[in-house]
């Protein structure tokens, strides 16, 4: 029967229609990084009888034959059993070698082999370089434990990315706005990003109010009352935290100040529709922790925490 070794049956991969990730990767991969390199061959003064006993040695069904390093022929099973039959298996593999035998390049991508492996239903392909040097064998085995080995790899790295993905959306996320004084154009930029943020947290709407709520009194406070500051939010898997920190000109009596309507807003602001006196007041009131340490002339720093498994009735 000669050719390249014995009949089989097509591979279950088709260089059409397969999963998107097995096309991928037969484009991706190149035949070298499949073959099997540990190559048994023989000579062509080796005699059949030699050749049949490499294949029971070495469970296989086909052997290369070669003249130095280069391909020159090869030798299947079912020559030997036809040599068994015709008597003449002590022949020189030379004298009944297949000659015009189908081969791969080593650069090929593997969609090539996998073509040949369906095209011609021979169970293995000599691999040759461009000096047309016997480099390695593939076989049907070799792509599909290659594959599975691949495609595990590839499951893998998509399961990080998918976890990456997880912990970035429920675990920790970092947001920092700037506010400056008297920046009414900008002022409740920083809350609405981050009522945003806490949305795509798949976090309860009822917290995502209260930290709203915290963060846009905090912010308001620093357009009207500091020379500006920074409004910074940290998402994490039991809590949200707002700080609101300013460089002045800071809070002659705190406790004063956390009282509900009390506020040094002048008139101008007042006729805005700010400083209505509830800014500290509503963000304590919407706070599970609440921390403020002002000083005249040092500035302002307050620490909102709502946590994401207790939430406060804000009704």
């Amino acid at each position: 029967m000669g050719e390249n070794a014995d009949v089989r049956e097509d591979i279950p991969i088709s260089t059409v229609d397969s999963p998107s990730v097995v096309l991928e990767l037969i484009y991706q991969l190149k035949i070298k990084d499949v073959m099997t390199t540990a190559v048994i061959s023989a000579a062509g003064t080796d005699s059949l009888r030699h050749i049949q006993a490499l294949m029971k040695e070495n469970y296989i069904t086909g052997i290369p034959i070669v003249e130095g390093q280069r391909l020159a022929g090869i030798i299947s099973i079912d020559d030997i059993v036809t040599a068994l039959d015709m008597g003449y298996i002590e022949d020189p593999a030379e004298l009944r070698m297949t000659r015009d035998v189908i081969v791969l390049e080593d650069d090929m991508p593997l969609s090539f082999a996998v073509s040949y492996l369906n095209k011609y239903r021979y169970g293995r392909f000599p691999v040759v370089n461009k000096k047309q040097e016997l480099v390695g064998i593939l076989t049907s085995k070799d792509v599909i434990g290659t594959l599975l080995v691949e495609m595990n790899r590839e499951v893998l790295r998509l399961e990080k990315i998918s976890q990456s993905e997880i912990n970035a959306a429920v675990g920790f996320s970092e947001m920092e706005f700037t506010t400056a004084r008297y920046d009414f154009e900008l002022a409740g930029r920083a809350s609405t990003d981050i009522k945003k943020a806490l949305k795509l947290h798949n976090i309860d709407p009822k917290i995502i109010r209260r930290v709203a709520i915290a963060s846009y009194e905090l912010e308001i406070n620093q357009v009207v009352h500091s020379h500006g500051g920074t409004i910074s939010c940290s998402i994490q898997p039991d809590k949200v935290i707002i700080v609101a920190a300013d460089t002045g000109p800071g809070i002659e009596d705190v406790n004063l100040a956390l009282q509900e309507g009390w506020s040094t807003a002048n008139e101008w602001i007042r006729s805005l529709g700010f400083g209505a006196g509830m800014g500290l007041a509503n963000t304590k009131r919407v706070s599970d922790e609440f921390f403020i340490q002002s000083a005249p002339g040092r500035g302002t720093t307050v620490r909102s925490v709502v946590f994401l498994n207790s939430p406060k009735d804000t009704q």
